[in-house]
């Protein structure tokens, strides 16, 4: 008895060959890594700027302050950007669904005329595209400069979601497509009663795609908006931290301000104000989204 207890422990702690210690020591490094930088910035966006100097480095504030935030928000362009990107959302997310899921199952479909030939000009464009100067005349040929159906409009579908939709689209069994057809149904009625309730992964993953792409919109806006009153969060969070280091360098240079603000503590607060609502989002959709990618890269 006492034998073969002693063997069974001894089994068990050879479970862990010296690969899985090292393999398990650079995993929590690189945890670490990850953690602990995301700490500091949470916890550099709650610090003043005293504390700040003699510790850059901090893993929790001995005195916690929500000046920064105040700050940050205090600026009236804070609500100005949050509006513009939650309408550019609200709008562009279901054109973006729209356009490439109908386009995914054009081109799944075995019977669709042309459909190797329009593959390899989409997959074309990953490759080489006109440039910004002229999707510019476009966008200004149209009338759409200055307003927010220019950032919605120039970005319609991204070519490497809509082959990731095609390709869970052609993993379905065709016998089910064949089976609707003789009942009678037609192609718009397959995609919705068919075709989009068994593809609920990937539709939820090109969602949170196309999400923290239009929420982190600030290319096209750029371009094509020249009305502060239109610029999304990212450029006014930027013209925001901007404005902070010309104060700062300006008090640094012996400039009396009527008020001086925390240049690294407003970053840090930029970075808390854009990335929560993607985190938020994030853990509802995630069962769908590794099934999602997985599923959709299978088949080509």
């Amino acid at each position: 008895m006492f034998s073969f207890e002693k063997t069974k422990k001894t089994t068990r702690f050879k479970k862990y060959s010296m690969f899985d210690v090292v393999l398990c020591i650079i995993l929590a490094i690189v945890v670490l890594s990850i953690i602990v930088p995301f700490i500091n910035v949470v916890v550099i966006s709650f610090t003043s700027q005293q504390e700040f100097l003699q510790t850059p480095i901090l893993i929790f504030p001995k005195n916690p302050t929500l000046k920064n935030y105040y700050d940050l928000v205090k600026d009236g362009r804070i609500l100005i950007g949050y509006r513009t990107t939650f309408l550019i959302l609200l709008i562009g997310l279901p054109i973006n669904l729209i356009l490439t899921t109908s386009f995914a199952y054009g081109l799944s479909r075995k019977g669709f005329p042309g459909r190797k030939l329009i593959f390899y000009l989409v997959v074309f464009t990953m490759i080489f595209n006109g440039g910004v100067i002229p999707m510019y005349m476009l966008i200004k040929e149209l009338k759409l400069t200055n307003s927010i159906w220019s950032v919605i409009l120039a970005y319609g579908i991204n070519t490497f979601y809509m082959i990731i939709m095609r390709n869970y689209f052609a993993t379905l069994p065709e016998s089910l497509i064949e089976s609707a057809k003789l009942d009678g149904a037609g192609e718009w009625r397959i995609l919705f009663s068919i075709i989009l309730p068994l593809s609920m992964p990937i539709i939820a993953t090109v969602t949170l795609f196309y999400s923290v792409d239009r929420w982190n919109e600030w290319y096209y806006s750029m371009i094509f908006i020249r009305n502060a009153n239109l610029q999304p969060l990212q450029l006014i969070l930027r013209s925001i931290v901007i404005d902070s280091q010309v104060r700062a360098h300006a008090a640094s240079s012996g400039a009396v301000l009527e008020e001086f603000k925390f240049t690294n503590g407003l970053k840090m607060c930029a970075v808390i104000f854009t990335m929560l609502p993607v985190m938020c989002i994030f853990p509802f959709l995630q069962r769908y989204f590794v099934k999602g990618v997985l599923i959709g890269a299978i088949k080509s």
